[in-house]
């Protein structure tokens, strides 16, 4: 065989090695080999999950990137989607994204539909109110006062059920109410203690608001996955419990959450459970 054919079979060897190499990846898998991974959030949660222009902030986002990293991605493999509680099953069951962190609380009903690790995170229904107010200690103290919630939001339901004269406000968005709340037009602001901290500790409220800090339900916050994928569940299950361990937890809450003067509570930091 001449010199001119074996260098032209060599250089077809070579090619097709090469090609192999580079058709080995799959986008979405959870190898971390070089590929992305699509993590569901929210976007329009300060101090949790917010997303301004290319940059997203927040204890969950850290949370997520987090997890990420220990799964084998780094932050630029990590593409972000948009998790609104009403999609959140469907976006995990059709495989848009492969794990959602988004104050994503665990239930029975939930599970019904996809699978959880963690929790990572304990939260409870509070309240918000100006800083200046020493009369609302807590929800038995909202008789006659002017409460906003979102429409149709089971935590404003919460509060009329254990508090029936209270005048119920209804917003279209939180931020709505926030505003409200801070301009004096209504008297507190019910959700999940974690979002109240959020807003609280954003720039134009600081020292203006305060979460009460008496909580009236348990929350606790997972990491939502297909359903069965025990797999993926325990290699979540790991990161959380070694985010936990090494102050990482401790640092997320504080950052995002501490301005606002926010303390977890009770049983926080949680103990994640056995994945099944």
């Amino acid at each position: 065989m001449s010199a001119k054919k074996l260098a032209m079979g060599a250089l077809a060897g070579v090619l097709m090695l090469s090609l192999a190499a580079c058709g080995s990846g799959t986008t979405g898998s959870t190898s971390g080999s070089g590929d992305t991974i699509k993590i569901g959030i929210k976007f329009d949660q300060p101090g949790l999950g917010l997303k301004q222009g290319d940059t997203y902030t927040g204890m969950d986002v850290d949370v997520a990137k987090y997890v990420a990293d220990k799964l084998g991605y780094s932050e630029s493999q990590i593409e972000w989607t948009q998790a609104p509680s009403g999609q959140r099953e469907s976006l995990i069951e059709n495989g848009q994204v492969t794990y959602i962190v988004g104050t994503y609380s665990i239930t029975d009903k939930r599970k019904e539909k996809v699978s959880f690790a963690g929790p990572y995170f304990i939260a409870g229904q509070d309240l918000l109110v100006r800083a200046d107010d020493t009369s609302i200690t807590g929800v038995d103290a909202l008789s006659g006062k002017k409460l906003c919630s979102v429409t149709g939001s089971t935590s404003a339901q919460n509060v009329k059920d254990k508090v029936p004269d209270v005048n119920l406000q209804e917003f279209g968005t939180y931020s709505e109410c926030v505003a409200a709340l801070a301009a004096g037009s209504i008297d507190a602001l019910t959700t999940d203690d974690t979002i109240l901290a959020g807003y609280a500790a954003q720039e134009q409220y600081k020292g203006k608001l305060k979460v009460v800090g008496n909580t009236f339900s348990t929350e606790n916050y997972g990491i939502g996955l297909k359903k069965g994928d025990t797999e993926l569940c325990t290699k979540i299950t790991t990161a959380i419990t070694e985010m936990i361990s090494d102050g990482s937890w401790q640092t997320f809450v504080t950052n995002n959450l501490g301005p606002a003067g926010f303390t977890p509570g009770a049983g926080n930091p949680p103990t994640p459970a056995a994945c099944s």
